[in-house]
């Protein structure tokens, strides 16, 4: 019997998110010959992102359109997901470790009295089923996970799974769900304002630049926008940095922050407590630079640097300027 696989298909900033066809690839990756993907598309004026979607070989594109879905809401989005849920009665269900992602995947779980796997890295196909690998405390240790009965949830880590590409000729089926948002809604959505908003997505960046209280201000923080703009580099900070207000919590990684694992790490002034080594040590590859030579980041890194990083980030930028011109 076929079974079919739903992709929440999450859009930010005008288009889909990377981790959406990270998604659509995990999910082609354990689906068996026969089986269906079906992408769940949510928000307000989806016309271009279900044609989108539609040529990265999933079967069937399910649309939401409605004026109240276009900022995500936790009411109005599981109720306009559950439409699509209780009909196609999924195998598994299958959203990006997201802010988003992480809200909505365990309402969807116990809607569907389903089991929940979240943060997976990889995921393969076993004789016992469908294997999920998560990472443990802080990335140290590593569990596999099996489901022992459908539906399943589960949530993958963005730049873990490569991202599924197009299929030439691929045309999915469009289908249209009708929505009525329940009039006794607990929050409305107006407005979104976003108060650091870079270029590149901090969760999805293939190259993430990360200053720590070495960088002594706010003025100094921003001596690494140069370097992020001359590699397209998404900006990050540790707990100390936000703390000490030399930037946003919005860029904070680690524990209490967000998690990243980009194909190249730079951290600037950073000494590599345990709690900030939680939201980067599965990077790529990790750079450090710090004047401290006992810091603890240099035992993770890949490559370290022992100066002043005021001396060294500009001289980074000018030789990177110099490379990639």
């Amino acid at each position: 019997m076929s079974k079919t696989y739903v992709i929440f298909a999450e859009i930010r900033g005008g288009k889909l998110r990377q981790v959406t066809f990270e998604t659509i690839q995990a999910a082609r990756l354990v689906k068996d010959d026969g089986d269906r993907i079906v992408a769940a598309l949510l928000g307000h004026g989806l016309s271009a992102f279900a044609q989108e979607l539609s040529g990265y070989g999933v079967d069937q594109v399910v649309s939401v359109d409605h004026a109240e879905l276009a900022h995500y809401n936790p009411e109005t989005y599981f109720s306009a997901l559950k439409g699509i849920l209780d009909t196609a009665n999924p195998h598994a269900v299958l959203f990006g470790h997201t802010a988003i992602g992480r809200d909505l995947a365990p309402k969807i779980a116990a809607h569907l009295q389903a089991g929940q796997v979240s943060d997976v890295i990889a995921l393969e196909k076993t004789d016992d089923g469908l294997s999920f690998t998560r990472p443990l405390y802080a990335g140290k240790a590593f569990e596999k996970k099996r489901f022992t009965q459908s539906p399943m949830v589960i949530t993958i880590r963005p730049n873990n799974v490569p991202a599924a590409e197009k299929l030439s000729g691929s045309q999915a089926e469009m289908a249209a769900t009708p929505f009525s948002p329940a009039d006794d809604l607990r929050s409305v959505v107006k407005d979104v304002v976003h108060k650091a908003s870079g270029k590149v997505d901090l969760t999805e960046a293939k190259i993430v630049i990360s200053g720590g209280r070495g960088v002594k201000s706010a003025d100094g923080f921003r001596t690494l926008e140069p370097l992020a703009e001359a590699l397209n580099a998404a900006i990050g900070a540790s707990r100390g940095a936000c703390d000490a207000g030399y930037c946003d919590y919005a860029l904070q990684i680690g524990q209490t922050g967000k998690v990243v694992t980009p194909e190249v790490y730079i951290a600037c002034g950073i000494s590599g407590a345990i709690q900030h080594l939680a939201g980067m040590s599965q990077s790529r590859v990790i750079i450090a630079i710090n004047k401290d030579p006992e810091a603890p980041i240099f035992k993770i890194a890949d490559y370290g640097i022992v100066g002043d990083l005021f001396e060294i980030v500009p001289l980074l930028t000018q030789e990177f300027k110099k490379v990639l011109a």
